[in-house]
């Protein structure tokens, strides 16, 4: 099993703890990352961008100019893609961009980015992090004591905490989710990743 130094909230050592191997130690499939990564990234399109076809835009109706005689291409329509304020071909419709991944692939690519921030040392656990009011001042405080002030950082806690997510609301480049909805891309994203102790038994607990 990995071990990891645990650190308090003004970032002082307070023991080791122990990883499952078989979810922080995964042998990493970058496969997996990619289709996960990229299925994420996909739903999370609108679809909303659109444009007019020729048949749609306003206009057309008689022959812009005579057929023959002008010295000039013939043309029986100005909604021609090739006129100002023509159509667009093949415009661009709404549509929904949005696809299924397995389970298991999704579970591997998850096993796989907290492996990696493991093997990196971007994997910061404390062993408790609670704020009796939402204050920025203290949040970014704690970031400083675990060194992660600087960079692009993500918390998550075993269950969604109020406090914790209204003080680092407001500080950028620092993110909070829990272990119900944090996803690879989040985690694949940050420099800088803080879990709670909670959280990591219960990821040990859910992804075993």
């Amino acid at each position: 099993m990995a071990k990891v130094t645990m650190l308090d909230k003004s970032g002082a050592s307070v023991g080791d703890i122990e990883l499952k191997d078989e979810i922080f130690g995964f042998e990493i499939n970058q496969y997996a990352v990619h289709e996960v990564v990229k299925n994420y990234l996909a739903n999370q399109r609108q679809g909303t961008q659109s444009a007019k076809t020729r048949s749609e835009v306003r206009g057309g109706g008689r022959k812009p100019f005579r057929q023959k005689g002008t010295g000039r291409g013939r043309q029986g329509s100005t909604t021609s893609p090739n006129h100002v304020g023509g159509g667009i071909v093949f415009a661009p419709k709404p549509r929904d961009y949005r696809y299924a991944v397995s389970k298991k692939v999704k579970r591997i690519a998850l096993k796989s980015v907290l492996s990696d921030k493991v093997n990196e040392g971007e994997l910061i656990v404390i062993d408790s992090l609670t704020f009796e009011t939402p204050k920025t001042k203290d949040m970014k405080a704690f970031l400083a004591a675990v060194n992660s002030d600087t960079k692009k950082t993500l918390i998550v806690t075993a269950e969604k905490d109020a406090n914790v997510i209204r003080s680092a609301s407001s500080i950028p480049g620092v993110f909070t989710s829990n272990v119900g909805q944090f996803n690879v891309y989040e985690i694949l994203n940050c420099d800088s990743f803080i879990l709670t102790q909670d959280a990591v038994k219960k990821i040990e607990e859910v992804y075993s």
